[in-house]
């Protein structure tokens, strides 16, 4: 029996902790460091910005055609109201993301629970 088996849930627990921070933290200290170096209307930076709301985009899309798990259950028209609804309401309050996630999860919720 060895102190470090593989198949100790705490060990794999702390395993992806750590392996996952030190890979993640590093981008996020150099992020920090050449960010203030950097000008907010430079090429580089709309760049960046375009290919971070491009992955949103992509993954918000593909969540609400090609769902998984409980979010499979409720129905495409749902997802894609709820979606609409939270964009709606990102837009009304004046861009902001907080308005537009609780609108969502509120249309998705009270749906899922209204059609059982």
């Amino acid at each position: 029996m060895t102190f470090l088996a593989i198949h100790d849930s705490w060990w794999m627990t702390v395993f992806i902790l750590i392996g996952g921070g030190l890979a993640t933290d590093i981008w996020r200290w150099f992020g920090v460091l050449a960010g203030g170096r950097l000008r907010e209307d430079s090429q580089l930076v709309i760049w960046v910005k375009s290919v971070a709301t491009a992955l949103v985009a992509g993954v918000i899309g593909k969540l609400v055609l090609y769902p998984f798990g409980a979010l499979a259950e409720v129905p495409v028209f749902v997802r894609v109201a709820a979606l609409a609804l939270g964009w709606l309401a990102f837009i009304g309050a004046r861009q902001s993301v907080i308005a537009g996630v609780v609108i969502a999860e509120i249309v998705l919720v009270l749906s899922a629970w209204f059609i059982g």
